[in-house]
């Protein structure tokens, strides 16, 4: 299904060829003449010349905008094996943007590249963001004009490309990857949920439907990461059968575990990287506000810590998460954090 903002948008079957030039700074992986991913918010970019373009995909499961010189010009909802051509352009240069909009960790997405009269494609940005996290970083929801909806609606109306991190990221000029994944917490997921697992347990994929998989690329060494876990620890009380009998052995497993993912992040990244530990209202608890806040006072590696309250946000968005409205205050929010940490940009 296509939603256009454009008079003319047409589809044709899906070519089989390598991607042609595009700049993406998300999780990818190469596979025959495509390059397959699966987080939500990844991006490519491409600059072309003339009054059409072709976008080349392969999703049943995703949704996707197409941006063409800052502006969204259509809408793909699981668009399949198909190329989009978006037609009827003023003449001259343009810049295409693709990115996908929603979640789908159970499938691959694959990106065919752009068709064309392409020029080089733009350069990565020297300013470099990472956000790690669940249903909030990953827009869940946030363009609901309601609480209540269907599954569904959620894969509808979940705007990666319009969440906190991504506004945050725009407005440093930085690329970035939203590496997020709903449910998901450090070491429990929302109401006990797939035991055995957790947020960690995916973090290293690119393809997060393949176990095993590491994604690796030298080139990304963001200066900052942002890390918002522990919504899905603490939001629901233990049921019978979980590992943690108490709050106090599940509070004693998180701070373990989220110091050893700290700590994963800087071999991973190295010493000069600013890590920020982020923090929200939970409900009635105190949990993530409390536990978080005493992990970062006991590292002195530029670990630092970031609480945002519930002041003028709404949680209009899908089963009361953030609206877009609130996602734009929150990177309001992040973005002045930011300034004053100052990081080596």
């Amino acid at each position: 299904m296509l939603t256009s903002h454009l008079p003319s948008v047409m589809a044709a079957v899906l070519l089989a060829a390598p991607p042609l030039p595009a700049h993406t700074a998300g999780r990818t992986e190469p596979g025959p003449g495509v390059v397959r991913f699966s987080w939500p918010g990844v991006y490519f970019e491409g600059r072309f010349r003339g009054t059409s373009i072709g976008i080349v995909l392969n999703d049943a499961s995703a949704d996707y905008d197409v941006q063409i010189d800052g502006a969204v010009v259509a809408t793909l909802v699981t668009p399949g094996s198909t190329t989009y051509r978006i037609r009827d352009l003023a003449p001259g240069n343009h810049e295409v943007r693709l990115v996908k909009r929603s979640e789908s960790p159970w499938a691959i997405s694959e990106f065919g590249g752009f068709r064309g009269d392409l020029l080089p494609a733009p350069a990565p940005r020297h300013r470099q963001i990472e956000f790690i996290g669940d249903s909030y970083t990953a827009g869940y929801g946030d363009l609901s004009p309601t609480r209540d909806c269907t599954s569904d609606e959620v894969n509808r109306t979940t705007d990666a490309d319009v969440s906190f991190g991504a506004l945050t990221a725009r407005r440093f000029g930085a690329d970035y990857q939203i590496n997020a994944f709903s449910g998901r917490g450090m070491v429990r997921n929302y109401n006990g949920g797939e035991p055995g697992t957790d947020y960690r347990t995916y973090y290293d994929r690119a393809l997060l439907s393949v176990d095993g998989d590491v994604w690796h690329d030298p080139s990304w060494r963001p200066q900052v990461v942002v890390v918002g876990l522990g919504i899905n620890d603490f939001s629901t009380p233990l049921n019978p059968g979980e590992k943690w009998t108490t709050s106090a052995e599940l509070e004693a497993d998180y701070v373990a575990a989220y110091n050893g993912f700290l700590d994963r992040l800087r071999a991973r990244y190295g010493p000069h990287t600013e890590i920020v530990v982020s923090a929200t209202y939970v409900y009635n608890s105190t949990q993530l506000t409390d536990l978080t806040r005493a992990i970062v006072a006991s590292r002195t590696d530029r670990v630092h810590w970031w609480y945002y309250d519930s002041e003028g946000l709404d949680y209009a968005g899908c089963h009361w998460h953030p609206s877009a409205h609130d996602h734009e205050l929150i990177a309001d929010r992040l973005t002045a954090y930011l300034t004053d940490l100052h990081p080596s940009w």
